[in-house]
């Protein structure tokens, strides 16, 4: 009877021992951020990320303070954060903390280097609920339109509309406030935004301070008081959606979302490039529709750092101000995850996805659902660059290093 016994132990061992390594295999690894992207992330049929990934929609700002302090509760879920979404860049004071908090050199318990990449190209898009003809914004208009300056639609001299202009706006820290505030920053001059509540800034030496826009991801903070004016309204919820959502409930809004909150007549990429161009229910700006091809135009000039640049996490992400050719609201939504992960399980699957999306071939494996999406996949420069130095093992700084990353990571 005891052989029995030990036999059935011996069993039971192994199962356990089965049940465990596929619970590794089925890892479930845990982001979330940036709501910008959140459609071709998670949710739909042609989104990107592996069935065992989930993502939760917080906005650019909540993602990367979930990510950047290990917080799983900002994404209502338990244990370790492994990446987050954001079109809200990394700043120095972020790195920094980061760094002396959880990547103290020499100490055994730190998480390893960040790593902060592009994932696609993206326009922040205008779209407004006033029937008339196509809308083309100037400069002047645009910048008078998002400071407040503008608030009656026959202020838009060829807008062809009369009537009050309401402006609908993201409550939350979100990468697409930045994105916008970042054009506005580089844009809009001092005549421009005369006589608003924007926060007085010198624009110039022996100047008194007067209104300026700043780059800023929580957008009621551009404004005296971090209030803004009286015809700006937040948005229901978090996310483009539900902003898209607001600025369509009345007549005379306004607002600003990722190109895939912009209703298209079904999932492909020529339906979405047709919405996109559609000049009566979104705007275009200088000339220019937030479409693939205007927006290319903008992006084309930025190359992956290389040499010492490489090092720098804030050099892997190009900013755009105002460019002078193309549509101008225009840069990227970005991944954030470490280098080290004690789960090499979770490392291993992160990898997976990665080498896909940074494919080396003449296009990347998810660029037909990117462009479906309103978004433009990276060029094979880019892919390749990110590629080789963050996804294949061998290199020094990539994910998971076996001798940059002994005995070190983000926990289990």
């Amino acid at each position: 009877m005891n052989k029995y016994k030990t036999l059935a132990a011996l069993v039971a061992t192994a199962l356990l021992a089965t049940a465990g390594a596929a619970s590794a295999q089925t890892a479930n690894v845990t982001g979330g951020g940036a709501s910008l992207p959140a459609d071709l992330y998670k949710g739909k049929p042609d989104s990107i990320l592996p069935a065992n990934f989930s993502y939760a929609v917080t906005g650019s700002g909540t993602g990367k303070k979930a990510f950047l302090e290990n917080n799983s509760a900002l994404f209502q879920a338990s244990g370790t954060v492994h990446f987050a979404g954001s079109d809200s860049v990394l700043s120095g004071t972020e790195l920094s903390t980061y760094n002396t908090t959880y990547n103290v050199s020499g100490d055994a318990n730190r998480y390893g280097a960040l790593i902060q990449v592009p994932s696609v190209a993206t326009s922040v898009t205008v779209p407004f609920n006033k029937v008339g003809g196509a809308l083309n914004l100037t400069v002047t208009q645009i910048c008078g339109v998002f400071s407040g300056k503008i608030n009656k639609w026959e202020d838009i001299a060829g807008s062809g509309r009369s009537g009050d202009l309401v402006v609908v706006y993201r409550d939350e820290s979100s990468g697409t406030s930045e994105l916008l505030t970042r054009f506005l920053t580089a844009a809009c001059t001092k005549d421009d935004v005369a006589g608003t509540s924007l926060k007085p800034v010198v624009w110039a030496p022996n100047e008194v301070a007067a209104p300026k826009f700043a780059v800023q991801s929580t957008f009621k903070n551009l404004f005296v008081n971090n209030t803004a004016p009286a015809n700006f309204i937040p948005a229901s919820a978090t996310g483009g959606s539900a902003l898209y959502s607001t600025v369509q409930a009345a007549v005379g809004r306004i607002g600003y979302v990722s190109p895939d909150a912009i209703p298209a007549a079904d999932n492909t990429e020529a339906a979405r490039q047709a919405a996109l161009s559609d000049a009566t229910k979104v705007a275009k700006v200088k000339g220019y529709s937030p479409n693939e091809v205007d927006v290319q135009a903008t992006l084309e000039s930025a190359a992956p750092p290389s040499g010492a640049a490489a090092s720098d996490p804030a050099n892997w992400v190009p900013v755009f101000g105002n460019p002078t050719t193309g549509y101008p609201i225009a840069g990227y939504t970005n991944l954030v995850f470490g280098q080290c992960y004690k789960n090499t399980t979770v490392a291993n699957n992160l990898r997976t996805f990665l080498m896909g999306h940074y494919n080396a071939g003449t296009s990347g494996t998810n660029d037909t659902a990117v462009r479906a999406h309103g978004f433009i996949p990276l060029t094979k420069t880019w892919r390749e660059a990110i590629r080789a130095r963050f996804v294949l093992a061998g290199n020094a700084a990539a994910l998971n290093n076996p001798s940059t990353c002994a005995n070190i990571g983000r926990p289990q």
